[in-house]
């Protein structure tokens, strides 16, 4: 009896830590997801206008959110539609092989303030590495679409960890591209409505004798 009670207590702490975290999905008409990266002697920036993503967010305890963040690499867009085929392309991201880019939180600890480290599992051309970035916590305010929150980050990854290694060599003795790229993250993500209820089924003809 005393083990089952046990139990039963423990099934009560861990449905209340599920319920004290939202499900938040990510608005991305309201998020964006930028890049930039040296190109000759200025630099070349871009998006990708596709991703989608869940915060599971504990606004009592950040440290105890969770994030999985996804990016399809053929929705890249730069200005330039050649450019962006030829990053679409195996010399860069070979968006057909490796479709989107991911990243899977697996811890987070405080920094300072509303700034949180977010340790996770980042996936790109096929390379996965344990990376830590910087978010910070921009607040909610309620509306229309319910409780809407936002995050931001700003971090650096070189390319060449992930396989993506392609460059051009210039007569000056320097290269074409860089090898770091400045990441750029905003985002706005609110509990989703709940679905629509069915409508009832229209009732049935009876047949004509």
């Amino acid at each position: 009896m005393r083990r089952r009670i046990l139990v039963g207590l423990l099934g009560l702490v861990v449905a209340g830590s599920v319920l004290a975290a939202d499900a938040l999905k990510i608005d991305r008409a309201h998020s964006h997801v930028n890049f930039e990266i040296r190109h000759l002697v200025s630099t070349v920036t871009g998006s990708f206008n596709d991703f989608e993503g869940t915060i599971q967010f504990d606004k009592a305890d950040p440290a105890q959110s969770s994030v999985d963040f996804a990016i399809k690499t053929a929705s890249i867009s730069t200005g330039a539609e050649n450019r962006d085929k030829h990053l679409q392309s195996p010399d860069f991201f070979d968006a057909e092989k490796n479709p989107q880019i991911t990243f899977k939180s697996k811890r987070i600890a405080k920094k300072s303030g509303e700034t949180y480290d977010v340790t996770g599992d980042f996936t790109m051309h096929g390379v996965t590495k344990e990376i830590t970035i910087p978010v910070t916590y921009l607040g909610s305010v309620k509306g229309q679409r319910g409780e809407t929150h936002g995050f931001k980050t700003n971090f650096t990854l070189n390319r060449k960890d992930y396989g993506i290694e392609w460059n051009r060599a210039l007569d000056s003795g320097s290269v074409l591209l860089g090898d770091d790229v400045d990441i750029r993250i905003s985002l706005e993500a609110a509990v989703p409505p709940p679905p629509k209820p069915a409508e009832p089924a229209a009732p049935a003809t009876p047949e004509k004798k």
